[in-house]
């Protein structure tokens, strides 16, 4: 039987851990992002064995392959914990619509928006949709990403939807990046239900009874999302699908207050979500009801400035409320069209005033408790994947500091290369 492989990172200016219990970090936790020098990183496999001094880690190791850091800045692979990856032609006329002064649900009305893609996405096969999908993951791993979640959202129909969670799986399979696949059948009520002779309740319907257990009966999805916001989906809509993806053993994700305070981060907090993403409206109630829950508060930046708005989400309050938050990019056609995650760091800073540490370890530990995948990703510790990311630079201060460069040089999700 082959013994894993064992392989050494050296020579980097600084390691920058994030180790810590394996949970979402709050408060005063989220400014410790753990920064080493002379250090190195062992890994066996998929695995992390070792963080420590590089001279006594080459003394313990000394047959394992070396990969020189020349440098470079070594960090936890950075998670992305909510995207919208699988959809059809970008949409770049809404751009100039809201530059015009359209707002988001005014160009939805007029047929834009989630219908736009949904009408693209429906004509597609699944090998288009896999062959567009495919460069847009690998454009995500090439900036520092190693876990991606991706849903689905722009089928809106029992087999386009499927359709969208099969390209998902066959990513999984063709790519070292890790891949978190969701449920979002419930991104809209689809135009055809708006109007009679079908109604919204027939859609819900759809989505509970048929949608939901095919889902998980082929085990296509972890987590169900919905788009909780006025307009598209009200609370007791929500509570009733994502009551139904629960019962179906899915956990839950929800798109909550990005718009308007609708109170759909204190849903979040009630139904014991994973996370509750977007919250650039919340209210002060969900603020207090996420710190009091273990729900993870992903805030996504990017969507906001690409929106024009001058709001963003409250960070500041989140934490000192002690809310648990992460960042994400949103990367969709039409709101957030952007692969890069170190841009996200950088508004974060900029925009939400966070530290970098702060911003770090949203994007890395927190963002792997908004999937679920606190206890197996972002932190170099021993024990946890071998998910790393080696960036140009040589201070981590400087990550979010050249703001939308491309910065990373290689990337390894679970010991294997994705970048580089």
């Amino acid at each position: 039987m082959q013994m894993p492989t064992q392989t050494l990172f050296i020579n980097a200016s600084q390691i920058v851990t994030c180790s810590g219990p394996p949970r979402a970090r709050r408060a005063a936790e989220l400014r410790d992002a753990g920064v080493l020098t002379n250090a190195a990183v062992a890994t066996e496999g998929e695995r992390i064995v070792a963080v420590g001094p590089q001279d006594q880690l080459e003394r313990e190791h000394p047959k394992a392959t070396r990969i020189d850091c020349e440098r470079g800045v070594l960090t936890p692979g950075l998670v992305d914990s909510h995207t919208h990856g699988i959809f059809g032609k970008p949409r770049f006329e809404e751009q100039e619509l809201r530059a015009a002064g359209l707002g988001y649900m005014e160009i939805a009305k007029q047929g834009g928006g989630i219908h736009s893609s949904v009408r693209d996405l429906r004509v597609r096969t699944e090998d288009e949709l896999f062959a567009l999908a495919l460069p847009r993951v690998r454009r995500l791993a090439a900036y520092g990403t190693t876990t991606v979640e991706l849903k689905s959202g722009y089928g809106l129909t029992l087999d386009d939807e499927l359709k969208s969670l099969r390209v998902i799986r066959r990513l999984q399979h063709a790519l070292a990046i890790r891949i978190v696949p969701t449920f979002l059948g419930a991104h809209e009520i689809p135009l055809e239900y708006r109007a009679k002779p079908r109604t919204r309740q027939e859609y819900i319907a759809l989505v509970v009874d048929e949608m939901i257990p095919r889902v998980a009966l082929e085990k296509l999805a972890t987590f169900a999302d919905i788009f909780c916001e006025p307009g598209v989906y009200t609370l007791d809509e929500s509570r009733k699908i994502l009551g139904a993806a629960r019962t179906h053993g899915l956990a839950l994700k929800l798109h909550a207050d990005e718009l308007e305070p609708g109170g759909a981060a204190e849903l979040a907090a009630e139904l014991g979500a994973t996370s509750a993403d977007h919250l650039a409206a919340i209210s002060d109630a969900g603020i207090k009801a996420l710190a009091a829950s273990q729900t993870v508060a992903t805030l996504l930046p990017g969507t906001m400035l690409f929106l024009g708005k001058s709001k963003q989400a409250p960070a500041r309050a989140l934490i000192a409320a002690g809310a648990a938050i992460a960042l994400a990019t949103d990367f969709n056609p039409g709101t957030s069209p952007t692969v890069n995650f170190p841009l996200m760091l950088t508004l974060a800073v900029s925009q939400l005033h966070l530290s970098v540490a702060e911003a770090l370890i949203a994007a890395t530990t927190n963002g792997a408790a908004a999937l679920g995948l606190a206890a197996e990703t972002g932190q170099l510790s021993p024990g946890f994947s071998a998910d790393l990311a080696l960036f140009d630079i040589g201070d981590i201060r400087e990550l979010p500091y050249w703001y939308g460069d491309q910065r990373c040089r290689r990337s390894w999700a679970r010991g294997n290369a994705c970048h580089g």
